[in-house]
């Protein structure tokens, strides 16, 4: 089910008397879900992804903007006639109730030609627990069950129904992580095998991009960039999500072209043709540094952290606005004891971005 959205746009009234402009949550939301696709909507608390997914549920209306399933205007409908099938944060299990009553609960509610029997209702509840691997479980409470099974009843009661859109609200941020990892392998299974189109709200940019055909990083309810989870963290739109992409994170500097060479203090570091003279953020990718005892780039040491078969090498800089930069080279690479160390930098993991507004600089 291909799912679009046309200038989605919610907003609230402020509880500020001294500030009376309205809060807004989603601002002028255009995308369109390819049908039988896994998005990710990425980005931090309070950016407007959870709202966006209570629009497409139908539990909240949109202020402005259409939401269309396939062909159909479901702007206006009811959440019970929409089709959808929501997992919350908090799974919302009935804890009286057994798991096979739990994932039959959404089909006890259908009336008329589409009531189902008993028998019916059992199967379609057994299939379900098959594909989320909890059919040996159909007898127990919630109480008896592990937080990574809870999740699963959850997943299954969404499913049972067979929803025309999956929508998970944050659905692993309750687990532990050998479990999440775990779990998520499972949505993305789960996912694949029914060919449902599903929407993932997430803050963890490492579980959207696990996961997800397509990402959506937002940002104080503004989209600032979509696209295959790859090809965004290669190629970000802007300072924000460069940042907000990658882990460690992105190392920032206060930089400067001049002559189409980049500088970061007093040292060229890369050439950058094109690039007019002017003061630029400079944010190069933890794995874009080359140790070189003749590197371009002169930072001090504070420490190296072996982790297998990488090494992560700890320094400091003065136009670096991390705390410490954080290099990733290979475990074959031995870095000396010394004061300082040097590198070069790989030019397809260095972004240059305008100082005043973060928009990427192409070179």
């Amino acid at each position: 089910m291909k799912v679009t959205l046309q200038h989605l746009t919610k907003t609230y009234p402020s509880r500020n008397k001294k500030q009376p402009q309205e809060v807004v949550a989603v601002n002028d939301f255009t995308f369109e879900i390819p049908d039988g696709k896994l998005i990710g909507l990425l980005g931090p608390s309070g950016c407007g992804k959870s709202t966006t997914l209570n629009l497409l549920s139908g539990l909240q209306k949109p202020t402005g903007g259409r939401i269309f399933f396939g062909d159909d205007d479901v702007t206006d409908l009811p959440p019970e006639h929409r089709g959808v099938g929501l997992v919350f944060q908090n799974y919302a299990l009935y804890p009286h109730l057994t798991v096979k009553q739990n994932i039959t609960f959404p089909l006890e509610n259908r009336k008329g030609k589409d009531k189902l029997t008993r028998q019916q209702m059992s199967d379609m509840a057994l299939e379900a627990a098959k594909l989320v691997q909890i059919d040996t479980l159909m007898d127990r409470k919630p109480s008896e069950l592990s937080g990574g099974q809870q999740q699963r009843v959850a997943i299954a009661r969404a499913l049972v129904k067979m929803p025309r859109v999956l929508l998970l609200d944050e659905p692993l941020s309750n687990l532990d992580a050998r479990l999440r990892l775990q779990t998520r392998e499972e949505i993305r299974r789960i996912q694949r095998s029914t060919g449902i189109t599903t929407v993932f709200v997430t803050h963890d940019q490492e579980e959207a991009m696990s996961i997800s055909d397509l990402i959506v990083v937002m940002k104080d309810g503004v989209v600032q960039q979509t696209g295959r989870p790859q090809e965004v963290y290669d190629s970000p739109a802007n300072l924000f999500v460069a940042k907000f992409l990658g882990n460690p994170p992105i190392n920032v500097f206060d930089g400067s072209v001049k002559g189409q060479v980049l500088y970061i203090g007093e040292e060229a570091v890369l050439e950058v043709p094109g690039v007019e003279d002017q003061s630029v953020t400079a944010a190069v990718r933890p794995e874009g540094f080359v140790l070189s005892d003749t590197g371009a780039l002169t930072c001090s040491l504070t420490g190296v952290e072996v982790m297998g078969r990488d090494i992560s090498v700890i320094s400091t800089h003065p136009n670096s606005r991390n705390a410490a930069i954080r290099s990733i080279i290979a475990a074959e690479n031995a870095v000396r004891d010394a004061e300082t160390v040097r590198f070069d930098l790989k030019k397809n993991k260095v972004f240059l971005f305008r100082r005043e507004d973060g928009a990427r600089i192409l070179f």
